[in-house]
């Protein structure tokens, strides 16, 4: 029995140790600095807060995140160089920022007339887009992880009406990506690049004609409503957006592979999230927009058909050029093109007319829940 005793005495004796020695002491968290593209006044910075919030939960301990705004540290378009150089451990984008390092990202950005959001959305996670966008910036020394993806975008805004092909002949537009703007170039228009922070300036003041930027929410929140009488759909210059977080390779390849596949979680997490924000958002501020006076107009069929058709044009061109962007062009419409074979039947609900029940009734049903 004492023996016993004695045995059981330096068994809770040497756990003491161990916990107390400087050398066994937890190790402390892995920090990093995370930069993104977006400014505060970007509502697409949501996202990106979300997953640094929700990895820092998760990985508590092990990994902790800081997260830095367009400006605070290096600029919107400083973010890739920093993250590739290891400056900075990780930053949020939108892949098509960056098509003048590499067209092949802005075949993952979004392309025009091209997939919509829940058949990027397949891509992304089922038809190979996470392997495809893991090779495009494992080029540059990056891993990369799918945070946000929005619907399509809300088209142009400006005080004109872009309702057929010769409503676009000496316009002025700013619309970002290398496709779009050669689209444009085919309507007889311009492309004009300026920043998101810059495009209230040029509405107002006339250097451009119309603009696009992204989600309704996303346009009010940069003053749009203030400075345009009219708003032009759809947005076919990006019919959908996805965006993302580009983490150093090296520093990626330092996270202990727990922390590694909770951040794959987090992100996942993150894109469902933020689809359903963006979606329900889309909704609130579109009717700002109308109640604000805000006149939609469509632009007819005939010339969105032939939008098609010179953005299909333009693509087939660049692939043939860029090997690497014609493998991403070509995963994202082979999986459009099995998503292709349902499309009808679910175009079929889509065309219905959105009409409501009575919903004072339901109302009134629900109220009697309480």
């Amino acid at each position: 029995m004492k023996k016993s005793l004695t045995v059981i005495l330096a068994v809770f004796l040497a756990i003491i140790f161990l916990a107390v020695s400087p050398q066994y002491v937890a190790a402390k968290p892995i920090k990093w600095k995370v930069v993104t593209t977006w400014t505060p006044a970007i509502t697409l910075i949501k996202a990106d807060e979300y997953f640094v919030k929700l990895a820092n939960e998760m990985c508590k301990g092990e990994l902790e995140m800081k997260l830095y705004s367009a400006g605070q540290l290096v600029s919107s378009f400083e973010v890739f160089d920093t993250v590739r150089s290891g400056t900075v451990q990780a930053g949020f984008d939108w892949p098509g920022y960056w098509a003048g390092k590499n067209t092949a990202f802005g075949a993952i950005g979004g392309l025009p007339a091209g997939p919509i959001q829940m058949d990027l959305l397949t891509w992304a996670l089922r038809g190979g887009g996470d392997e495809i966008a893991a090779e495009v910036y494992g080029k540059y020394g990056m891993m990369y992880l799918y945070t946000n993806l929005i619907s399509c975008e809300s088209g142009l805004r400006g005080k004109k009406a872009f309702v057929k092909k010769n409503d676009f002949k000496g316009a002025k537009i700013r619309m970002s990506g290398m496709i779009q703007g050669k689209v444009l170039k085919d309507l007889g228009a311009a492309q004009v690049m300026v920043s998101g922070q810059e495009i209230y300036q040029g509405l107002e003041k006339g250097v451009i004609d119309a603009a696009e930027f992204s989600t309704p929410d996303n346009d009010w929140s940069l003053g749009f409503q203030e400075v345009t009488s009219v708003w032009n759909v759809p947005g076919w210059h990006q019919p959908a957006s996805i965006c993302g977080i580009m983490i150093n390779k090296k520093a990626w390849n330092a996270l202990p592979p727990n922390v590694q596949r909770k951040l794959k979680i987090v992100a996942d997490a993150t894109l469902a999230k933020n689809m359903a924000y963006y979606n329900y958002a889309s909704g609130i501020y579109s009717k700002k927009f109308i109640d604000k006076g805000i006149k939609v107009e469509t632009l007819d069929d005939s010339t969105l058909k032939e939008i098609q058709g010179y953005a299909y044009k333009h693509i087939v061109e660049e692939a043939k050029k860029n090997p690497l962007f014609a493998k991403v062009a070509l995963s994202l419409f082979d999986t459009a093109r099995v998503i292709s074979y349902w499309r009808p039947a679910e175009v079929s609900m889509l065309k219905r007319k959105i009409e409501l029940p009575d919903m004072d009734a339901l109302q009134k049903a629900a109220e009697k829940a309480k």
